[in-house]
């Protein structure tokens, strides 16, 4: 949702503008909520790039021995996986609120595709290629979204070292994490995981920060849950 009359989408000036207008005088909700989509577009973006740089990442890739197109890939692939999970969380039914903002939320989710192309095209990426990584994020989401199902299946069988079983509520809040950080591995390693666990730790343990970073603002910072859901994720990344 560009304006015509300026095609350059300016995430920073238009918050800029929208505390110039002031809580009384807000912009439609239609445009706030491509705001938001953008700033967890940005927020995917950043996180994607610091994985892409960690040097443990790249070890575990043997990154250094690959061709330049296939290093491209896998930034591409660690940008849509981490917006894919931003779009998981928005829409997890376990988040606390109304149910009017659970379905913003879900609306704000919808924009998340239109928000990074148009990213792009600030970056002066050709115009053939926006749509294709629109719809390159949409199948992502769509698959993930479907894997879902398999994932809480598999983690209702699995248990905690000391023999208790995961709860339902474990399991739901860990969800969006458990399933994007598969299909990442399975995807950036072309489906060739076995034998490659470390690889899988490293992208829970990764994607579960930015699910922290996204989350916890959606829950309004609620004490209780930030402490239940950093004993949850302690005790699951212990595990790793």
């Amino acid at each position: 949702m560009t304006d015509k009359r300026n095609p350059m989408f300016n995430l920073d000036q238009e918050v800029q503008k929208l505390k110039a207008r002031g809580i009384k005088n807000p912009p439609s909700s239609q445009k706030m909520a491509f705001l938001l989509a953008s700033a967890f577009d940005r927020a995917a973006s950043q996180h994607a790039f610091k994985i892409f740089n960690d040097k443990k990442f790249r070890n575990l890739l043997n990154f250094l021995t690959l061709a330049k197109i296939e290093q491209d890939r896998l930034f591409n692939e660690l940008v849509v996986s981490a917006i894919a999970l931003i779009m998981l969380t928005l829409e997890t039914p376990d988040l606390k609120g109304e149910s009017e903002l659970k379905e913003y939320l879900q609306f704000v989710r919808d924009q998340l595709p239109k928000a990074h192309s148009t990213e792009l095209k600030n970056l002066g990426i050709e115009k053939k290629f926006l749509k294709q990584w629109e719809q390159l994020i949409d199948m992502r989401y769509q698959e993930y979204h479907k894997d879902k199902l398999e994932v809480r299946a598999a983690a209702m069988n699995m248990e905690y070292d000391d023999g208790s079983a995961e709860s339902l509520e474990d399991i739901q809040i860990m969800l969006p994490v458990n399933t994007i950080a598969m299909g990442a591995h399975r995807h950036i390693l072309r489906g060739k995981t076995e034998g490659r666990d470390e690889l899988f730790k490293y992208l829970i343990r990764e994607f579960g920060k930015l699910y922290v970073q996204i989350r916890l603002p959606l829950e309004g910072k609620k004490i209780t849950f930030l402490d239940k859901l950093l004993v949850k994720m302690k005790l699951f990344f212990s595990k790793y």
